[in-house]
């Protein structure tokens, strides 16, 4: 009995951020996971994964053939994979979404959007007539230069084309439904929108605190019911055009308030930046950037580890050479 309870309380929970199609940074990271925390403890850690596995680097394909693999290599860890807006909208274009609740035609979601479908260049190949929104744009094509990212685009407004491209084809190919494989299919059509968690330690200025975990891609909305936000999300309700929840900025920067009347934790990748305060944890260091590293949260620790920490190298069991 004490050891299971001691296993509650001194659960490891590891927060991955925002990998975006950077392979080589995700085996460097599972790598100095495995140093920190030591390899007994990682083996049985509950691994959250916080979104957008996919575009702007150059190996989306082999990122999710990394992230599959996973459950094989490491049986004891909980691995949770949650759902990014870059993955939506990857997974809207293949057509791997679930239905509209009500019936609805995915075509619902283009009107409230589409005195932008010129400028973001939404797609309009094959299969675009029942597409989901993000979707078209995801495929679309655009061009010059993103002010906001300081880069120039890469194939659309997603920065979709390296993700086209890892799997052999053009940008903006309907090939790309045909050349991703069924099983990266399943894996983006079984991302999940939010994931709660009890029984998570953190460590705070008072000591260890006890807390429930709420993990979602950027974050919960100001001014929205919680539960409200959380059912949609857990119910993966695409009617809706575009998620706050997976793609939202400023409105979901912050905790709600309800959730500051028991102890949570909020944690988020998403934004580009680490900001950790309290239990309003973010966690996307590497934004998509080549020169910047993705890194991870260990709680209870709160310690941040990176890829490019220099901890030395142990044998890892996802060489597969």
């Amino acid at each position: 009995m004490s050891d299971s309870i001691s296993e509650v309380k001194q659960r490891v929970v590891c927060g991955i951020g925002d990998i975006h199609g950077f392979v080589d940074k995700l085996e460097n990271l599972w790598s100095n996971l495995e140093i920190t925390i030591g390899p007994s403890d990682f083996s049985t850690a509950l691994i959250i994964f916080l979104g957008d596995y996919c575009d702007r680097g150059p190996d989306t394909k082999k990122v999710i053939d990394f992230l599959i693999s996973l459950p094989n290599k490491y049986p004891r860890q909980t691995h949770v994979f949650l759902c990014g807006n870059h993955d939506l909208a990857f997974a809207a274009f293949l057509g791997v979404l679930p239905s509209p609740p009500d019936g609805s035609p995915f075509s619902e979601t283009w009107k409230e959007y589409e005195m932008n479908e010129e400028r973001e260049g939404w797609y309009k190949g094959e299969g675009y007539e029942n597409m989901h929104l993000q979707g078209r744009r995801w495929a679309g094509r655009m061009v010059g230069f993103n002010r906001a990212k300081n880069t120039e685009y890469k194939g659309s407004i997603y920065d979709a084309g390296p993700t086209f491209e890892s799997y052999g084809v053009p940008h903006g190919s309907a090939d790309l439904m045909k050349a991703v494989p069924e099983e990266h299919k399943k894996f983006l059509a079984d991302l999940v929108w939010v994931h709660e968690e009890d029984n998570v330690d953190i460590e705070t200025e008072q000591g260890l605190q006890n807390c429930k975990l709420i993990a979602v891609h950027a974050g919960l909305e100001k001014g929205t019911r919680v539960e409200e936000q959380l059912s949609y999300l857990k119910s993966k309700d695409t009617r809706i055009p575009k998620v706050e929840a997976l793609s939202g900025r400023v409105n979901v920067w912050n905790i709600p308030k309800e959730l500051t009347k028991i102890p949570t934790i909020l944690i988020s990748g998403h934004h580009a930046k680490v900001h950790m305060e309290d239990y309003r944890l973010i966690i996307d260091e590497c934004g998509g950037f080549d020169t910047k590293p993705v890194a991870a949260i260990v709680l209870p620790s709160r310690k941040l580890v990176r890829d490019t920490d220099k901890l030395g190298n142990i044998a890892s069991n996802l060489s597969g050479d």
